[in-house]
């Protein structure tokens, strides 16, 4: 019984030239992925807790008590929520649940009209680092006046 010899080789050479090809195609993808790691931020999670940030101080801190209008905020509560934030930073980052055991934000808030930046409040902004940034329009009540207004609420978390 002859054996001929080229019909044993097809498989090996084959094999040898699919293995060679995955291994340049497994090095271009980790030598691609490290030109992008300088770049890489985890400020996804940090916007994510300055999301839901704002919807705890203007659903709960802020709200006007609507049921028609989730966005109503009461511009005496913003004032007296603003107040706490700068009076005591400490425990109102405590109860928003941005301190703990692990790791602990700072927070800022600015609130602004069309015309002008009404309140501020919080931490001021590092030069550096990554910060989450969630604005929320909403309606500024002001019952004394019986005047509604647009403004936008800034929330900064880092």
């Amino acid at each position: 019984m002859l054996f001929d010899s080229n019909k044993g080789q097809m498989a090996i050479d084959y094999l040898v030239g699919i293995t060679i090809f995955l291994l340049t195609v497994f090095f271009v993808f980790q030598y691609t992925s490290g030109l992008f790691t300088p770049f890489a931020s985890d400020s996804d999670e940090i916007t994510l807790v300055a999301d839901r940030v704002a919807t705890t101080i203007i659903e709960n801190e802020m709200s006007a008590q609507s049921i028609t209008t989730p966005n109503l905020v009461d511009k005496n509560r913003v004032a007296a929520f603003t107040n706490l934030l700068n009076v005591d930073y400490n425990d109102t980052i405590h109860a928003l649940g941005l301190s703990g055991g692990y790791y602990t934000y700072n927070l800022n808030i600015t609130i602004e009209n069309s015309t002008s930046v009404m309140y501020i409040a919080g931490e001021k902004l590092p030069y550096y680092g990554n910060i989450g940034h969630t604005k929320r329009v909403v309606l500024l009540e002001d019952k004394n006046a019986g005047t509604i207004e647009a403004a936008i609420v800034s929330v900064k978390v880092w």
